[in-house]
């Protein structure tokens, strides 16, 4: 399974399912709604480090954790 997807595919089951709404994961992540929406898409979206970075920064993961949950 191609990274990004399986990035994507993490947030939206782990995380933003969990939120009150795409709008309010995208406040509470310091991020755009739109790429909320692009996470979501069934075949996934070429996630910017950076924008990875944001998130796991809202939710106090590092990186290699974050990877780390993936593994798992």
């Amino acid at each position: 399974m191609e990274i990004n997807k399986t990035i994507c595919n993490y947030i939206t089951s782990e995380w933003i399912v969990k939120a009150k709404s795409k709008r309010a994961f995208a406040l509470d992540h310091n991020i755009d709604e739109k790429v909320v929406r692009k996470i979501c898409q069934k075949d996934g979206y070429s996630i910017p480090l950076k924008t990875l970075h944001k998130i796991c920064e809202a939710r106090e993961v590092k990186l290699f954790e974050f990877f780390s949950l993936l593994n798992s």
